[in-house]
């Protein structure tokens, strides 16, 4: 891969690291807490439980991607960004381009994919 996709690619995943740091600061206290106000009905209730569920769940789904984020950074810095951790074969750039993260290229996403279909 040639060292200018390389720099975007870094910096397109600083950036979203970034965001997603950004938004957890933000959100820390916001999202976890119940108002007093809630409490009352037992449908604003429901609805707050609802809500912090989802941002829990989003904040979750956030923290995997931070994850993968750092690990798309180190492959980066090791020289092994854009290959396949199946097949050792390159990742095609346009699929880079929409998933930066993505370790598998698309025939073997494809198979995992059927895989975790069979066994569900």
């Amino acid at each position: 891969m040639k060292k200018k996709d390389l720099q975007y690619f870094i910096s397109r995943l600083k950036e979203e690291k970034a965001r997603i740091l950004d938004n957890s600061q933000k959100s820390k206290t916001e999202d976890l807490t119940l108002s007093t106000d809630d409490l009352a009905d037992e449908v604003d209730l429901a609805s707050s439980e609802l809500n912090q569920s989802m941002s829990l769940r989003l904040r979750d789904r956030e923290r995997l991607l931070l994850h993968k984020i750092e690990v798309a950074l180190a492959k980066i810095e090791s020289g092994q960004f854009g290959v396949c951790d199946l097949c050792e074969e390159p990742i095609e750039m346009k699929r880079l381009m929409a998933r930066p993260v993505a370790n598998l290229c698309i025939q073997c996403k494809e198979a995992q994919e059927r895989d975790e279909k069979v066994y569900a």
